[in-house]
């Protein structure tokens, strides 16, 4: 299991088609036209973007060091203590103030474990500090997805496919229709629906998402990794119930506050649940975001991935804390990019690769998450109808 997709700075062209029996196939020329906002582009011009952003790539890479080190470490010290002290003030829940302090604590933890934390770990962006407790191939995040099922779909599958209809599974997560290059059925008047629910229960809809059913059903993936995955979301359940709606309540039994702590303990995953839902959201899918038909990546060459990135992804534009708060991931057009790159560093690429964009006359879609988020659930409703 890889840590991240490949990068196109690794690659001479980038995988750009897959065929019916899976082989990956690269064409020697690209056969189809540039998306409609990169097609006043030339083939020099969007090889030098490439070498452009690689070099960008390039510069980061050699300038990690002791800073970015104390950052991350800083930071799950800060989760921890959180956490720490949410399911202690949780202990004392039967007063309404110490429940709303440790709920709340307890909330923002885990935001930070799965966005800041979790998902950029996971993303291999600080393997280079050669510390095993900060590894891709040795964190499991608190979420109910286990992690290396997620590394698939998400690091190999949904980063190299970028909001290409057919290969990004993410583009509406086998549940949703947020495309009209995917087919309408009666199914997806319930869009949203089927969305209100996944909200509250992300980290569930995800871990079912990383089953791949639908994959199984098309013959793509064999019944035996079927049994083996759900042995291991078994495991991963049973580890964040006993947690968080075990362990948590039945210490607070001493002190009469055992209902309040399981309440408060499901409250703070739903809210951290909510959050990461609107933010993944917000990155692919407001105005702006472009998807692609499967047809359009044949003969990608390094650049055109790199426009692929800019153009499936959108920013969301705020303050350092939100920007903490999202893991980044308000820096969803950088860290498309560049996915392994330190989390923290994408704030100080973003005004480079928007000068870019620039440059090339291309678009670069930000905005304050309020916009974003009405957005995305404004695409989820108009894709509700034929």
């Amino acid at each position: 299991m890889t840590a991240t997709a490949a990068h196109p700075s690794d690659l001479d062209t980038v995988p750009s088609f897959i065929s019916p029996s899976g082989r990956r196939e690269v064409a020697a020329v690209r056969t189809a036209p540039r998306p409609e906002a990169a097609r006043h582009l030339s083939d020099e011009q969007v090889e030098a973007l490439g070498r452009e952003l690689d070099a960008l790539r390039d510069e980061i890479i050699a300038s990690r060091g002791a800073a970015d080190a104390a950052y991350i470490k800083k930071v799950i010290k800060a989760q921890r203590t959180l956490e720490l002290g949410g399911r202690g003030m949780l202990l004392l829940s039967v007063n309404p103030l110490a429940w709303v302090a440790g709920t709340g604590m307890l909330s923002v933890a885990k935001i930070l474990e799965n966005m800041e934390i979790g998902h950029n770990v996971l993303h291999g962006q600080w393997d280079w500090m050669r510390d095993p407790d900060i590894h891709s191939t040795q964190w499991e995040w608190d979420f109910v997805a286990p992690a290396d099922g997620w590394k698939h779909t998400h690091n190999d599958v949904h980063h190299t496919w970028t909001n290409v209809v057919g290969k990004d599974r993410d583009v509406g997560y086998a549940l949703l229709r947020m495309s009209e290059d995917q087919p309408w059925t009666w199914w997806n008047l319930g869009n949203p629906v089927y969305n209100m629910v996944l909200a509250p229960f992300f980290e569930w809809g995800i871990a079912f998402y990383d089953l791949e059913l639908d994959e199984v059903a098309a013959g793509r993936k064999t019944k035996a990794a079927l049994r083996r995955d759900l042995r291991k979301l078994g495991r991963k359940t049973w580890r964040q119930a006993l947690k968080d709606y075990l362990a948590t309540p039945a210490v607070a039994v001493v002190t009469g506050s055992a209902v309040p702590a399981l309440i408060g303990t499901f409250t703070a995953n739903t809210v951290r649940n909510i959050w990461a839902h609107s933010v993944i959201f917000c990155g692919h899918f407001p105005d702006g975001a472009v998807q692609f038909p499967a047809e359009s990546v044949i003969g990608e060459s390094r650049g055109d991935w790199y426009i692929r990135q800019m153009l499936g992804s959108a920013n969301i534009s705020g303050s350092k804390t939100l920007h903490l708060m999202t893991g980044n991931l308000s820096h969803q057009v950088e860290h498309h990019l560049f996915p392994d790159l330190p989390s923290n560093r994408y704030a100080e690429i973003a005004p480079r690769v928007r000068a870019l964009c620039d440059t090339y006359g291309l678009p670069y879609t930000t905005g304050p998450m309020w916009r974003q988020v009405a957005s995305a659930w404004a695409r989820v409703f108009r894709m509700a109808l034929p």
